[in-house]
Order: C-alpha cells, then sequence, then structure tokens
C-alpha cells in the first residue's frame, strides 16, 4: 500500500486459513478468522484472503502455496493444532517452510504439565498421553513456540532465509484460545518483525440505526461524483439491524483526509439523525454507559426475555438491570404486571394500551428509573389484518414522567422479528435517556 503522493509507506499484506472439515460442513461457523482479520486491520495491515479449508494435508499445502504465491506477507492459520491424527497444520507449515520438525523440550514439559492436571481425573490412558504430548511439542526448526492457552502451542515461523515466502502464525482453533494467546503471539520475533513495517490506518466508524443500505450507496455514489474517493476504503455492512460504515486511509494521507471529510458531511446532512455511534461503539455499549446511574425494568411478551438477556450479557450489568418479566399469557400479564384485564379485552394483548400498562407493571415492581415493554405478533400465525404479523408494541418509560411509545410492523420471518424487537428496543431506551428524537423502525 502507498500513500497519495506524499511519500511511498511498505505495507503487510496477510492471508488467513481457517482449518477443520466441520467449518466446511456448515454445522460450525467460523469465528476465528472475522476476529483475527479484524485485529489485523486494526494493526494496519492489510487482509487479502481468508480460506477455509478442510483437515486434509493436501488442502492446507495449497492453500499456503496460494498465499505464499500471492505474496503475502504473513499467513495466519487458526485450527489442526492438537494430539489427534487430524491436527496436522504443524506438520504442513514444518513441510511448506523447509523447516524438520523438532522436539522442544521446555514445550513438552509445559504441555506435559498441563495435561496432567487433567490426567488423574479423566483416567486418560498414560501410553497414548505420552504421544499426545510429545506430538504437540513437534516444532519446525526455528520457529518460536507460544505458550497454550488450552494445551495446543501455538508456533510463529519465520521465512526460509533461501527459499524466502511469508512468516507463518500458526494458532489452535478453539476461539477462547486464539483470543487468550494473541498478544502473546504477536510479541514473537517472527511476527514482530512483520508488524514492524506496519502503521495504523486512520480510521472512522460510524454506526446508523433506520437507514437502509440503500440511501447510504446512493450517498456515497453522489459524493463519489465530486470528490476522489481513492485513497478512502469503504466498508458498509448491515449486521444486528446496524448499518455500519468504516472509513479508513494511510496515515498521513492528506488525500484520504479530505475524502473522509467529504463523506462524513454528506452522512451527516442526508442521514445524521441516524448516526448514533461515531466510535464504532454498538448499541450494547452504548447503552451500557448511559444505564449507569439508572435502574432499568423488562416486561416482554413476543420476545420471551430476549431483551433482559441482552441488556445482561455484559459483566457488570447487575449494577444497572433490576430484572424482568416475561409476561406470554394475558393472565401473566394480569398477574405479574399488573395490566387491568379489561384494558386486555378491549384492546387486545398487542396493544399501544396494554404495552404502556406493562411498562408501568415492570416500573412499579422492581423500583426502577426506566422501563420497556414490547409485546407484539411474531408470527407465522397470529396475525389479522389490523394487526399483522410483525406488528409490535413498545413503550418505554421513566420514573420522572417521560414516555416514548411506538407500534411499528416489522418485517421478516418470527427470528427476525423477535430480534429487530430486541433492537429496536434498545434504541427507544437510549432515545429516552438522550432525549433524542424518533428512530426509524427497522
Amino acid at each position: 500500500m502507498t500513500d497519495d503522493g506524499q511519500g511511498a509507506r511498505t505495507g503487510v499484506r496477510a492471508g488467513i486459513v481457517a482449518t477443520g472439515s466441520e467449518l466446511l460442513t456448515g454445522r460450525i461457523t467460523d469465528r476465528n478468522g472475522p476476529w483475527v482479520a479484524e485485529r489485523l486491520g486494526e494493526l494496519g495491515v492489510e487482509v487479502s484472503h481468508l480460506l477455509l479449508v478442510g483437515d486434509r494435508a493436501e488442502d492446507m499445502a495449497a492453500a499456503l502455496r496460494f498465499l505464499a504465491g500471492d505474496g503475502v506477507d504473513l499467513v495466519v492459520t487458526t485450527g489442526g493444532l492438537g494430539p489427534t491424527a487430524d491436527d496436522l497444520t504443524g506438520e504442513v507449515v514444518a513441510a511448506e517452510t523447509g523447516r524438520p520438525l523438532e522436539l522442544d523440550e521446555h514445550m513438552e514439559k509445559v504441555v506435559g504439565d498441563i495435561i496432567a492436571k487433567f490426567a488423574d481425573r479423566l483416567r486418560w490412558d498414560a501410553d497414548a498421553l505420552a504421544a499426545a504430548n510429545r506430538k504437540q511439542a513437534m516444532v519446525p526448526r526455528g520457529a518460536t513456540p507460544i505458550r497454550p492457552a488450552g494445551t495446543a502451542p501455538g508456533l510463529a515461523v519465520p521465512p526460509d532465509d533461501e527459499r524466502g515466502g511469508p512468516t507463518v502464525l500458526v494458532l489452535p482453533g478453539p476461539p477462547r484460545e486464539v483470543r487468550a494467546m494473541w498478544d502473546d503471539a504477536l510479541a514473537t520475533e517472527p511476527v514482530s518483525k512483520v508488524l514492524a513495517r506496519t502503521e495504523p490506518y486512520a480510521e472512522t466508524h460510524l454506526r446508523l440505526f433506520g437507514v437502509p443500505e440503500s440511501e447510504i450507496a446512493a450517498t456515497l455514489r453522489d459524493v463519489g461524483e465530486q470528490t476522489d474517493l481513492e485513497p478512502l476504503e469503504i466498508t458498509t455492512c448491515l449486521r444486528d439491524f446496524t448499518l455500519e460504515v468504516d472509513l479508513r486511509h494511510a496515515p498521513g494521507s492528506t488525500a484520504g483526509a479530505t475524502a473522509r471529510d467529504a463523506v462524513l458531511a454528506e452522512i451527516d446532512r442526508r442521514h445524521g439523525h441516524t448516526v448514533f455511534s461515531r466510535t464504532g461503539q454498538s448499541i450494547d455499549e452504548l447503552l451500557f454507559d448511559l444505564l449507569d446511574g439508572q435502574v432499568v425494568a423488562t416486561a416482554e411478551s413476543c420476545t420471551g426475555g430476549l431483551l433482559a438477556g441482552r441488556l445482561t450479557a455484559p459483566a457488570g450489568a447487575s449494577a444497572h438491570v433490576a430484572g424482568g418479566i416475561v409476561s406470554y399469557s394475558n393472565d401473566a400479564k394480569a398477574d405479574l404486571l399488573g395490566v387491568p384485564r379489561e384494558l386486555i379485552e378491549t384492546h387486545g394483548a398487542v396493544s399501544p394500551k396494554v404495552a404502556e400498562a406493562m411498562a408501568d407493571g415492570a416500573l412499579a415492581r422492581f423500583g426502577a428509573t426506566v422501563s420497556v415493554a414490547i409485546t407484539g405478533v411474531a408470527g407465522p400465525g397470529g396475525g389479522t389484518e389490523a394487526k399483522p404479523v410483525g406488528y409490535v408494541c413498545f413503550c418505554v418509560r421513566t420514573a420522572d414522567g417521560r414516555t416514548l411509545a411506538r407500534d411499528p410492523v416489522l418485517p421478516g420471518e418470527r427470528g427476525d422479528i423477535r430480534e429487530r424487537s430486541v433492537v429496536l428496543a434498545m434504541h427507544l431506551i437510549r432515545r429516552v435517556l438522550t432525549g433524542d428524537g424518533e428512530p426509524a423502525p427497522v
């Protein structure tokens, strides 16, 4: 990668290889590749390829040869480390880099001590244990082993002095272990030598709610007619019913900064009311901060507790989440939240009036400062002409008398409607707490 003429900048390109036949069957989604790509991007590394390969030596070797032929500087592999016969990544990397495997006695002891903690309790076979221990301690000559977070060490393998090629970072498959070993992996000499040539991009992260991706695409096209956007990398992604717009350019690039400013100005002009984060902060993170000093309670029907689960997911949520009631039946609405039965009979369980009463009940029963209620028709059946599938009623109330109520018809199937309802409810809470304007339904 180079800048806009103010001086060449040496860039680092990387490829990621996630191994595991289970990833190709669709039973398991690769969680490592995207995470590694994001971390590398933060460091200023351009990720050119993310490959999924099965647990077959020839396929792994082909992926490594492809990336080496494409001229990447760094390859990160995940998976295929361990004691079993299909854990082949270390052997394949050793063969492809021309570095024979050798026993690392220190790592053999490290792995042995880890395994020994489980051996007696799990009654593992002693001979099999010794073989597994030795297999995981085999390291390509000249490579740097990385202390395991589980039982499998990682490897940082430098390119061969004569053959050249990329540096290869070999990590295990479990996402928890990849994350735990990441900092140690970056600190190894082979990897740190590559990263010394990088410089983090200048990045801006917008998060918008209530605007379709097509409108942002039109905005970007219009900006591109007036401003050269070539020095600016623009990524848009709809995730969790939130439109993510990420902008990045080479550090010190005047043209990149000019293009960025033009894009931001036009997004603000056309869609500023939908921008809720300019730092990449998710609605979950933002709401966690906004609820500091508040006590929130939930009353849910069609979402079945999904909102309470989302609010309580972050560590420390007990400081501001009082609790929630899943009042799926009419009796539960009446008995647990104090919704008048005649209100349900007159207006129906899915109605703005009942949502308001549910919010009042949660506010009172938990002694909360803010409550949120959701009741709706999630489908696939149960809809009517007046209240079709997707019709959902929301009410957010605060102890000091502020109220925000909405009753949109949300698109999608049952799962989509329930998940969209949770996200919309979180944005309604945000808008009540910030005094922001009206959110568009998703």
